[in-house]
């Protein structure tokens, strides 16, 4: 996905841009701001009008994220940890997963983790991502064999041990991405990890059939996906989900897809993040001459999912997988870059660097934003800020020595970049 695409439209809007909307486009979106009710029928017609402009769209997300978020964009300094890419599933355009090569290779082992965490502690890191295959001791007795003879049951059970060891030796956060859980998975790993997350990519069942991108994996089934979602709301764990742009699915399915989200989270409130990531060609997988998503098509679903979700929404695209032009979707109404690492690779899309923080930085305070780095729980699921959400004793107090009065990391940006301190009169 490649771009000449510019667009001007930084967090301060004029009130001749604003006037120069289309009426209706401005209703809506002051109806928005307002957190009134809007029919979905509405929305639906107002995105998909072809004589609404993409600029326009973009200066209705924007107004609506400054309502909720002002000028503040958020990352979250990580480790990117792959516990096994071992994987019972199999997606047309994953390079992540792969079979088991060798019984000593199937999964991280606890020593190196911990050595891990520690060098990434020393370099201001806060989150330790745990990203694995799905559930691989379903398809290989080799897994299950590795599992027994380490003493655990399952898949889980080893990430839940893992996220206890890093939780408690080290300042970092585990949160975990392993798929779809139980509602006993989630139980045992809100113990240590201080959120959860799963994409749910798309609500369609046609990209399971036959020839699509999902059809041979069985958890990629949306009432699958959704059901963990949910089980997270009840439980009420703060999470991450998303949709994956580009994989075969029409601008309805997706919307579809950030409407079933936005249904969830209006039942239970723990939608924490809503990521919008680009699906990416690569030489090595069944998809590699499908073309990836237009950058116009991209950006107008990212400003269709902050007109969607609201001003409060915390909305992310990685900015690793859009080099060159992820400035922009400050402009279709994002507020956070998602985990950035100083020592480890994208491991999804080991292809990809992420920037530099200082990089980062530099491209955002362009577009008149300030950045702040972030816990991967975000400020307003923090106990202090909202009693709904606990944590356990173990991650509450490790939370309240982290963050400052408003839940960001202590110390702000100054702490990873070169940046002059503001000087108090």
């Amino acid at each position: 996905m490649e771009s000449n695409l510019n667009l001007n439209i930084d967090y301060n809007i004029s009130e001749s841009e604003k006037a120069n909307m289309p009426y209706r486009l401005r209703n809506i979106t002051e109806m928005i701001i307002e957190n009134r009710l809007i029919p979905h029928d509405d929305l639906y017609e107002i995105l998909l009008d072809k004589n609404i402009s993409l600029n326009d769209l973009c200066l209705s997300a924007s107004l609506i994220r400054n309502e909720g978020k002002k000028n503040i964009v958020t990352f979250s300094p990580k480790i990117f940890v792959p516990l096994t890419q071992v994987c019972s599933d199999v997606c047309s355009y994953c390079t992540f997963r792969e079979d088991p090569k060798s019984y000593d290779t199937i999964f991280l082992k606890e020593d190196y983790i911990l050595d891990l965490a520690q060098k990434a502690d020393l370099m201001g890191c806060k989150e330790v991502l745990f990203t694995l295959g799905e559930r691989p001791e379903r398809k290989f007795p080799i897994v299950k064999k590795w599992l027994k003879d380490h003493g655990y049951i399952s898949t889980i059970e080893y990430l839940s041990s893992i996220s206890e060891l890093v939780a408690s030796r080290t300042n970092l956060f585990p949160h975990g991405n392993p798929g779809t859980m139980t509602r006993n998975d989630m139980k045992r790993l809100k113990e240590s990890n201080v959120s959860l997350g799963l994409m749910l990519e798309n609500i369609s069942d046609r990209l399971s059939e036959p020839g699509g991108p999902h059809e041979f994996a069985a958890s990629k089934r949306p009432k699958a996906r959704l059901k963990t979602i949910e089980n997270a709301g009840k439980l009420q764990i703060p999470f991450t989900t998303g949709i994956l742009v580009g994989i075969g699915e029409t601008k309805i399915e997706r919307l579809d897809s950030i409407f079933a989200i936005k249904k969830i989270n209006e039942n239970y409130g723990h939608i924490q993040e809503l990521i919008i990531q680009n699906f990416r060609a690569k030489t090595d997988i069944p998809m590699k001459s499908h073309p990836e998503p237009h950058i116009q098509d991209f950006i107008w679903t990212i400003a269709a999912t902050r007109i969607i979700m609201g001003r409060n929404a915390n909305i992310q695209v990685p900015p690793n997988l859009n080099e060159g032009y992820y400035e922009n979707f400050l402009s279709a109404g994002i507020n956070d870059w998602g985990g950035i690492s100083p020592l480890t690779i994208d491991y999804v899309n080991p292809e990809a660097p992420w920037p530099t923080i200082e990089q980062l930085n530099q491209k955002t305070t362009e577009k008149g934003f300030e950045l702040k780095p972030r816990l991967p729980i975000y400020p307003e699921f923090i106990k202090s800020k909202n009693a709904q959400f606990k944590n356990s004793s173990l991650l509450s107090k490790k939370i309240d020595s982290s963050v400052d009065s408003k839940g960001f990391v202590n110390g702000g940006i100054f702490n990873y970049v070169k940046v002059k301190r503001p000087t108090i009169a």
